[in-house]
């Protein structure tokens, strides 16, 4: 009989850097992917799901995440809904583990499975659910609770919709459970697993989707 995870959420730099100025998240509309972070914590704090908050701290004089400036700032709506029970982190890396003790900290309260919301898709998420699969941790991605931003550079450019559903469908092939915050919600109300895709699974279904069509 499959056991019940032992899950911790995560919240990601959910920080106002990323609700104005050149960091500002495109896809999904940054407006209701808070809505569904904060309807994640909500159902966390009621089922007594440990709640790591953590911040992303550049160097001051930086151009964004200067701890001096209100960038840097976790969001005023996470913030009215903060126990005392909620640990704090700050990061200067992508991944959340990456010099933070994090790891440590959940495998001495024997957690197998992080749930990752907050920001971006296209960084933080990405890398933090790729670290945690070395590390042996399950790592669950709620899909409309996250985002990502438009992306151009030498190398080609790309915007946020297709960026952001580029990266769910790859994590949900090998790093990640992706799923939509309402399956979220319902899992943890059963006490239960979620499935999740792998390498050859969607190799598979991606040859049978695409090879007919070439």
């Amino acid at each position: 009989m499959e056991t019940a995870p032992r899950r911790a959420l995560i919240l990601v730099d959910v920080q106002d850097e990323y609700f104005e100025g050149p960091l500002k998240i495109r896809h999904p509309a940054p407006a209701g992917s808070l809505m569904r972070i904060l309807q994640v914590i909500d159902a966390a704090n009621g089922a007594d799901i440990p709640v790591v908050c953590v911040q992303h701290t550049g160097v001051p004089g930086a151009p964004a995440f200067d701890p001096a400036r209100p960038g840097h700032r976790v969001h005023e709506r996470v913030e009215a809904l903060r126990l005392a029970s909620w640990k704090d982190l700050e990061k200067r890396h992508a991944s959340i583990y990456a010099g933070t003790g994090l790891a440590d900290w959940l495998l001495d309260r024997a957690i197998d499975t992080v749930t990752l919301v907050g920001y971006q898709s296209n960084n933080c998420i990405l890398a933090s659910a790729v670290e945690g699969e070395a590390l042996g941790f399950a790592t669950e991605v709620l899909s409309d609770a996250t985002g990502a931003i438009h992306v151009a550079n030498d190398a080609g450019s790309i915007d946020a919709r297709t960026l952001h559903e580029a990266l769910m469908t790859l994590l949900h092939s090998n790093w990640a459970t992706v799923l939509d915050s309402d399956i979220w919600l319902q899992a943890v109300s059963d006490g239960k697993r979620l499935p999740h895709s792998n390498l050859v699974v969607s190799a598979r279904r991606g040859a049978d989707l695409f090879d007919s069509v070439l």
